[in-house]
């Protein structure tokens, strides 16, 4: 087995076995979470297969398997698919457990600090493939959210934010916290060059722009009560 498959269904097993839970009963979400995860998977990886082309990034032969789709590793794919499962987990775990939590003020203050972050990052790295791709997309995802105001929003937030810890120890593995060189390497011409550890600033943008949409498909579907029986 890979490194970067290790990696990924490590991440998997734990979200996997407790979408049993009972409180949480996650497995009866099934039909929502993957349409939302396949839709917005299908557009990312035309993103990944053409920063991978363009060199925007790449992927160490070392720690994959060998198995290509394109120019991406089998391991790449399955990233996302994993990555958005678990943080819907998180997202329909801390509503089932914590139903009353009071939130408001998070969407109040996150969206526009948000928004104006994202702002500042496009307008002085504006050659940077990478920043401006994924800042641009969560800016405009703020923007709509912000005059929107979908009420499964506050909780979208808390789950950005406690699903960071996990991304980031994830991220940190492929971009070579732990290895002598990393599994996914960035191209240092379309990045700001600012890295939590070894994790590009971007990958925080990039994970925001790649689950709202997801979880929004998701609460869509399970609102109209087309899915859940």
């Amino acid at each position: 087995m890979s490194l970067y498959l290790w990696v990924i269904l490590s991440a998997f097993i734990g979200p996997l076995v407790l979408s049993f839970d009972k409180k949480v009963h996650f497995y009866t979400y099934w039909k929502s979470i993957f349409i939302g995860i396949l839709v917005v998977a299908s557009l990312f990886l035309v993103g990944d297969e053409l920063f991978t082309q363009w060199k925007v990034w790449g992927f160490n032969p070392d720690y994959v398997l060998g198995i290509y789709l394109g120019n991406l590793p089998l391991e790449e794919v399955l990233f996302f698919i994993i990555v958005p499962y678990n943080c819907l987990f998180i997202h329909e775990v801390q509503k089932a457990y914590f139903p009353n939590l009071k939130l408001d003020f998070l969407a109040k203050y996150f969206l526009p600090i948000f928004g104006f972050i994202c702002l500042l990052l496009i307008l002085f790295n504006w050659g940077n493939y990478y920043t401006v791709t994924y800042c641009s997309t969560s800016l405009l995802l703020s923007v709509v959210f912000f005059f929107k105001k979908s009420s499964w929003f506050t909780r979208f937030v808390l789950t950005y934010f406690i699903s960071i810890i996990p991304f980031l120890i994830v991220n940190g593995i492929l971009t070579g916290m732990l290895t002598p060189s990393p599994i996914v390497w960035y191209n240092e011409a379309h990045i700001i060059g600012w890295r939590i550890i070894t994790i590009p600033i971007e990958d925080l943008f990039y994970s925001f722009s790649m689950l709202l949409p997801v979880i929004w498909i998701h609460e869509s579907l399970v609102k109209k009560q087309l899915v859940r029986k």
